[in-house]
């Protein structure tokens, strides 16, 4: 029984390794096909473009964004920002 059951997983593993590695093959080969197609190419790269738009777009708002709220926070007895964030210390 031992022997069989062994002998059982060999052989499942022999066959399952062979079937996978033929549909990670398959797999690649399509991919392969896919990726070198003109039209793939061409809306890969309107993507990327675009992408890089957004992005300017992004960083534009979010420094304006920045400054809007900069300018909505209270100054604290006529202190900048940076001056009213650090602790006064008292000689004690």
């Amino acid at each position: 029984m031992k022997y069989t059951f062994i002998a059982g997983a060999a052989v499942g593993y022999v066959l399952g390794t062979r079937a996978g590695r033929e549909r990670f093959e398959q797999l690649k080969r399509w991919s392969r096909q896919v990726s070198e197609n003109p039209s793939v190419q061409d809306a890969t790269e309107r993507l990327r473009l675009k992408g890089g738009e957004v992005a300017e777009a992004a960083k534009g708002k979010a420094g304006s964004i920045a400054s809007s709220a900069k300018e909505r926070v209270p100054h604290q007895g006529g202190q900048d920002a940076e001056e009213a964030e650090e602790p006064s210390v008292r000689p004690g």
